[in-house]
């Protein structure tokens, strides 16, 4: 299992454990098709507008 930590607008959004699992695996999923990527040890993704 992984860790998540999501904020936004400068403010830590709290995950229980099945939310924050379904959106760390998804992460780590998409993340595994990428060229290049065979295990994913950590990853920061930064969205900004």
């Amino acid at each position: 299992m992984y860790d998540i930590k999501i904020t936004v607008n400068g403010e830590e959004i709290e995950l229980s454990g099945f939310p924050g699992e379904i959106i760390s695996e998804a992460i780590v999923a998409m993340l595994k098709t990428l060229h290049g990527v065979e295990d994913v040890k950590d990853a920061v993704i930064e969205i900004k507008r």
